[in-house]
C-alpha cells in the first residue's frame, strides 16, 4: 500500500471536569468525549525521496516540525526505521484552535495510516501508547466513539453511544490558548462540578433529556474562557433560545456546541446564529459512534 486516503474526525467535551492540578504541572481531567461528523482529509503517499513533506490548504498552517502531522510520521519513522519518505497532504476543515482537536485528530489518523501502509503490526492500544507522546487527546482521538477520558485524558474507557440527535456547532471568529486556560484556571476553587458519572448513567440508558440535564453537562474551563470571551455566552445564549436542550463550551474553546432532539429545530438555529452573526463557522452535524470503520 503506497497511498492511503484518511478522514480525521473532530471531538466534542459532553463533560469535562477539572479536579486538580498535579505536581508535574499536568491537570487531572475527568471528561465524555463525543466524536462528531466533522472531519479533516489527509492522503499519505509513500516516496522514495528522504525526508517528510507537509503540504496544508491553509497558508497559516506549519508545514514542518510544528504541525503534529510532521511530528507523528516522525515518530514511527524513527521508532521503526522506515525507507523511503512520506508526504502528507492535509486538507483542514475542522475549526483551527477551536477546542475540537483537529490538530490531535490528524495526527492520530497518520499514525493510523503509517501503521497499515508499513505493515507495522501495531494494534490500537500500542497505537495509543505512542499517541501520548504527541497530546493527551491524540489516544481519544484513534479510539473515537464516545469515552471517559481520566488522567490528563490518556485514561479512556468506552461508553455507549449518544442517543441519536443533531448537534450545531458555532465556532466565533477568535482563537483560543489551551494553555492560557490552564494556566489561569483555578482547579481548587471550583464551586460547580459536572455530573460527568450521572451522564455516563444517561448514555447507558439512552436518555437524551438525562444527559443534557442543566446538573449534569458542564465544562469548568468555561470560569476561564468566557471572562476573556463573552461570546462564547452570547453563543451560547442564542442556542437555548433557538431550542437547544443544552449549550456548551467544546474543550477549552472557543468553539461552542447545541446539542437537538431534531434537525428541524437545529436548522432554525442554524438560521438564527447566522442573521446574528456571532460566529464565524457554523456547521449542522450528528454524533459518531462507528470506531470499528477505520479511518477511511
Amino acid at each position: 500500500m503506497d497511498r492511503m486516503q484518511l478522514k480525521a474526525m473532530a471531538k466534542i467535551n459532553l463533560g469535562l471536569d477539572v479536579l486538580r492540578r498535579r505536581e508535574d504541572g499536568y491537570h487531572e481531567v475527568r471528561m465524555i468525549m463525543q466524536t462528531v461528523h466533522i472531519f479533516d482529509q489527509l492522503q499519505l503517499e509513500k516516496r522514495q525521496e528522504e525526508g517528510i513533506f507537509v503540504r496544508t490548504n491553509l497558508y497559516y498552517l506549519p508545514e514542518n516540525e510544528n504541525n503534529l502531522v510532521f511530528k507523528a510520521a516522525k515518530l514511527l519513522r524513527e521508532e521503526f526505521d522506515l525507507p523511503g519518505g512520506i508526504s502528507i497532504q492535509l486538507k483542514k476543515y475542522i475549526p483551527v484552535a477551536a477546542g475540537m482537536a483537529g490538530g490531535s485528530s490528524d495526527a492520530a489518523a497518520v499514525l493510523f495510516g503509517m501503521n497499515r501502509m508499513y505493515d507495522l503490526g501495531l494494534s490500537m492500544e500500542e497505537l495509543m501508547e505512542r499517541g501520548v507522546k504527541l497530546g493527551a487527546d491524540v489516544p481519544y482521538c484513534i479510539m473515537r466513539g464516545t469515552a471517559m477520558a481520566e488522567g490528563i485524558g490518556e485514561i479512556l474507557s468506552p461508553l455507549p453511544p449518544m442517543p441519536p440527535c443533531t448537534i450545531l456547532v458555532a465556532k466565533p471568529g477568535i482563537g483560543v490558548s489551551t494553555r492560557f486556560v490552564f494556566e489561569n484556571l483555578r482547579a481548587d476553587a471550583l464551586s460547580f462540578h459536572p455530573d460527568i458519572d450521572g451522564m455516563a448513567e444517561a448514555l447507558k440508558a439512552q436518555d437524551l433529556k438525562a444527559l443534557t440535564g442543566l446538573m449534569g453537562m458542564g465544562n469548568v474551563l468555561e470560569t476561564v474562557t468566557i471572562p476573556a470571551h463573552p461570546v462564547i455566552q452570547r453563543l451560547k445564549e442564542a442556542m437555548m433560545r433557538n431550542g437547544a436542550l443544552a449549550a456548551l463550551m467544546s474543550g477549552s474553546g472557543p468553539t461552542v456546541f447545541g446539542i437537538f432532539e431534531n434537525k428541524q429545530a437545529a436548522k432554525r438555529a442554524y438560521a438564527a446564529l447566522n442573521r446574528g452573526h456571532l460566529a464565524k463557522q457554523l456547521f449542522l452535524t450528528t454524533p459518531y459512534n462507528n470506531r470499528r470503520n477505520g479511518y477511511e
